[in-house]
């Protein structure tokens, strides 16, 4: 069945997608594989924010103490900190603050989370915490002016709701923290943004306690944070992770959750940004490598700015280290770009949204059609997957619409970009190569490649202002395409068919054709 587009809007399209995109720990931003991904995801996508943990963690020396003839010395060293901020600011990305985890000297126990032990305890003592929070944000002001600062949301810790990541799950502990946390952002100044309560999925029962804390304590919120995944528990084998996958939808309602289960406290109608979110929880999970992955998260990114001010994938790069250093290239790993830069199925999902047209036109359950002012139409259509318990994917799925063009137009040029189980997929040809462990130079130049979408283009005829296209979807298929109304101009003098060897009828021109 063939669906006819409107040709009026029915508004911009939200760009809650691109707000926010996640990282590994700040320290990994001082790598030169780290830069080189991020200065290629903000040429090509141009995310606004960029959040990952680890900020205050001892690998970033924030807090450096020294014994001296039986005295100990403080200082704030913002060293490392500097040359992560500086770049983000130099590559169009400001920083979404995650403040954590505990440096060592200030923490109350020995608990840590990962490879590079991230200290998970609260503070021994809140006032040496505050103290290093608030000389943190007066460097910020003081280094980028405040209202630079000002546009840096804050978020209190990481998913407290989690053993690993904050001692015991301890949820009064975590109040504590939140409370001295947001009154010392605000003494800094009143107009710094920031909130909380960062919970993983399956912890909606964290949103009414933590209203109730805050309006009962009178305690500063500027919005409220939480994560979406979808996938169930981990199945391990040898430095990898198998898991099962609820079906799309299931993260568009655990967006939709802060505002179902906030409403009618203090807390309602409070921008929600949706700190993380992914298919799996993992960072050794081949989903995340997958034609699958794109077209499962294509209706997220479609829909998703309609219940959030904000969704950020985690996360933009493989240059990521939670379970040690990867042992392989493809490995699972969260990043749309692979380590040197390959980029996978989801990054061109990415790419095609940040190609999209101003305002949305129609959407469906396997296409988003947009429009510019120009006349310019762009759609992005994808293969409806449903997770672990669905059926099996056909073959093929289509897609049919009728697009309107601009009055007065004669045709259309119509570009098309596919990314599938063969096409724009280097995890595939990783495969095919043998699936080596460190690729040569050669392979990675091969992968890189064959990471490209294919593209096809065509010359088609408008008839009452509209253009048809039909569009057959491989398995797993994301599509992109662009329609462009056209305007032939004449040559004098030029005839394609005097070209050698020219013998095909679309080198010649379509008023040529009528004159012949």
């Amino acid at each position: 069945m063939r669906i006819t587009v409107p040709a009026q809007p029915t508004g911009p399209l939200p760009d809650a997608w691109r707000a926010c995109v996640g990282t590994g720990r700040m320290n990994l931003a001082l790598r030169s594989d780290y830069r080189d991904s991020l200065t290629q995801v903000q040429r090509e996508v141009g995310f606004r924010h960029v959040r990952g943990h680890g900020l205050l963690s001892d690998d970033m020396a924030a807090l450096r103490t020294d014994d001296v003839d039986g005295r100990t010395h403080t200082r704030y060293t913002w060293t490392y900190v500097d040359q992560v901020h500086d770049f983000f600011l130099s590559v169009g990305i400001r920083p979404f603050l995650e403040l954590g985890f505990m440096p060592s000297q200030l923490a109350s126990g020995d608990d840590t989370v990962f490879w590079w032990k991230g200290n998970i305890t609260p503070p021994r003592d809140h006032a040496e915490w505050v103290a290093l929070v608030q000389a943190l944000l007066r460097h910020q002001i003081d280094r980028y002016g405040l209202d630079e600062v000002r546009r840096w949301p804050i978020e209190v810790w990481n998913e407290p709701n989690l053993t690993v990541f904050w001692k015991d799950a301890d949820q009064e502990a975590y109040f504590r923290l939140y409370e001295a946390t947001a009154r010392a952002v605000k003494d800094v100044d009143a107009d710094l943004q920031v909130g909380g309560p960062a919970i993983s999925p399956g912890s909606d029962e964290w949103f009414a306690p933590f209203a109730d804390f805050v309006a009962r304590r009178d305690v500063p919120v500027d919005f409220v944070s939480r994560h979406a995944y979808t996938s169930g528990p981990a199945q391990h084998v040898p430095f990898g992770t198998y898991q099962t996958l609820m079906p799309p939808q299931s993260l568009l309602d655990q967006f939709d959750a802060p505002r179902r289960h906030l409403e009618g406290t203090r807390l309602a109608g409070l921008p929600v940004h949706v700190t993380e979110f992914n298919t799996s929880y993992r960072p050794d999970n081949p989903v995340h490598d997958t034609a699958y992955n794109a077209a499962y998260l294509a209706p997220v990114l479609a829909g998703g700015g309609d219940l959030v001010d904000s969704f950020s994938y985690w996360t933009f790069c493989d240059v990521f280290e939670e379970t040690n250093v990867p042992t392989s290239f493809f490995h699972g790993g969260f990043g749309m770009l692979t380590h040197r830069q390959v980029a996978k199925p989801t990054y061109h999902l990415y790419r095609f949204m940040a190609r999209m047209g101003r305002d949305v036109l129609a959407r469906g359950e396997d296409h988003l059609v947009c429009a510019d002012p120009d006349g310019r139409v762009t759609v992005l259509a994808w293969q409806p997957v449903g997770g672990t318990d669905a059926p099996e994917a056909p073959a093929e799925h289509r897609v049919s619409l009728s697009l309107p063009v601009p009055a007065g137009a004669p045709a259309a040029f119509v570009r098309r970009e596919r990314v599938n189980e063969h096409d724009g997929n280097a995890f595939a040809a990783w495969r095919e190569l043998g699936r080596p462990q460190s690729p040569t130079t050669r392979e990675l130049d091969l992968l890189r490649a064959c990471a490209a979408p294919a593209s096809s283009h065509a010359h088609a005829g408008v008839h009452d202002g509209r253009v048809d296209v039909d569009l057959v979807l491989s398995r797993h298929e994301v599509t992109f395409v662009e329609v462009l109304p056209v305007t032939p101009t004449h040559h004098e003098g030029l005839d394609d068919r005097r070209l050698l060897g020219g013998d095909d009828d679309r080198l010649v021109a379509a008023h040529e054709r009528r004159d012949a």
